[in-house]
């Protein structure tokens, strides 16, 4: 059980996978902080001035000034602010890996190779004129021995 263990984990796609997670996540607390210091600011400015972090509903009916303070004081809350701040990480997500993959995708197509002068595959019997194969020997339809090709 050890052994096949170890192949497994040192097989290449386990290793790429550890390192797909790796960077995902160092790649997903990069967009987080894009969106919680860079857009959701200037989003909030422009919106009159409203933090997306902060926009929650206290479920016990009473007023908080912010969600810190609701969570202190043990109150219910609905934090729709912080959702908004998922949705919007998962669509940078989204979008980056759309773009590295659809550049994987150009990179892999294969371009289509230089069309060779390739010899016929077929040539016609002396005898009937029918197509035969090159290589034949003779004739599958008057069954004439062929000369080999030239």
């Amino acid at each position: 059980m050890f052994k096949e263990f170890r192949e497994f984990a040192i097989k290449g796609n386990a290793i790429d996978l550890a390192v797909g997670v790796v960077i995902g996540a160092a790649f997903g607390r990069i967009v987080g902080s894009l969106v919680d210091d860079l857009i959701n600011p200037v989003l909030g400015l422009l919106v009159g001035g409203i933090d997306f972090s902060n926009l929650f509903v206290a479920l016990n009916g009473e007023s908080y000034p912010t969600l810190a303070a609701a969570r202190e004081a043990g109150a219910p809350t609905l934090n729709f602010g912080l959702f908004l701040n998922a949705v919007i990480n998962f669509l940078i997500v989204a979008f980056a890996l759309f773009l590295v993959v659809r550049t994987m995708n150009r990179l892999k197509r294969e371009q289509p190779a230089p069309a060779a002068a390739a010899e016929p595959a077929m040539r016609p019997c002396p005898e009937c004129l029918s197509a035969v194969p090159v290589k034949a020997r003779r004739c599958s339809f008057c069954t004439s021995a062929l000369a080999p090709a030239a």
